[in-house]
């Protein structure tokens, strides 16, 4: 079983943010960067049922010479080997635009399963792994939180809205985008990160793919978030204030 895991580099989640000097996205020149957190868990579960059933893990990401330490870290926590677009203007490709280096790197390996995280951290479209699978041509689900493998070829619980889950049975190939937390990832190895540095990592780069960065949604502006605070004195009776107070948690702060 061949299984092909897309994986993005993004920002530290505690990284101290500035914007850029276009005011068009963050300044990345002292930021510290990792493996996007729903895309571990694709990692991970695509080592699931390669221990399980046999085969091959292979990472594909896209970016610049730093998305390496990425691509290293999967490799040392048991992907069998890689394929890293080199691409320095990652940023000037949308969903559609990634959907496209990605699938022009992958139609050759002949995958039998594509795993993508649900969402970037850094933008949280959750538009890249559906898009791929539609340049592919091949079926899909989203928000899967567990695979199976059978005989005919996968059984996937899929998370719905309210609580409520969906089981499908699917035939292969196929792509799936994993939603975070219902495993628990592993951590590379001393001896799996001695064996990373000997596992191959095929570069190949966006002109090689024949894929331009033409953006069919243009990001404007990025601000950061202003912090203010207010106070609101609730009149009437105590039943009134409460009543008033429910109201406000609901539909202004929205955490009821």
């Amino acid at each position: 079983m061949k299984i092909l895991v897309a994986i993005k580099q993004v920002p530290e989640r505690d990284a101290r943010i500035r914007i850029d000097a276009a005011g068009k996205w963050i300044a990345l020149d002292d930021v510290e960067f990792r493996m996007n957190e729903s895309d571990a868990y694709a990692l991970e579960e695509a080592l699931l049922l390669r221990d399980a059933h046999g085969g091959e893990v292979v990472v594909v990401s896209a970016g610049p010479e730093r998305v390496g330490q990425t691509i290293r870290e999967a490799l040392a926590k048991g992907a069998d080997r890689a394929i890293h677009i080199d691409c320095d203007n990652l940023g000037d490709y949308d969903a559609l635009g990634s959907a496209h280096l990605l699938a022009a790197a992958m139609r050759t390996e002949a995958a039998d399963l594509i795993l993508t995280g649900l969402q970037s951290d850094d933008l949280g479209l959750g538009q890249t792994g559906v898009i791929l699978a539609e340049l592919l041509g091949i079926p899909h689900s989203s928000l899967i939180l567990k695979i199976e493998k059978t005989d005919t070829g996968l059984k996937v619980l899929r998370e719905l809205e309210d609580g409520w889950f969906q089981h499908i049975e699917m035939p292969t190939p196929a792509l799936l985008t994993i939603q975070s937390g219902n495993t628990k990832l592993r951590y590379a190895t001393l001896m799996g990160i001695k064996k990373a540095k000997t596992k191959e990592v095929r570069r190949v780069t966006s002109e090689e793919l024949g894929v331009a960065a033409e953006k069919t949604v243009a990001l404007e502006k990025v601000t950061l978030p202003t912090r203010q605070k207010s106070t609101q004195m609730l009149a009437g009776t105590p039943a009134e204030a409460a009543a008033l107070l429910v109201q406000k948690l609901q539909q202004e702060v929205r955490v009821l």
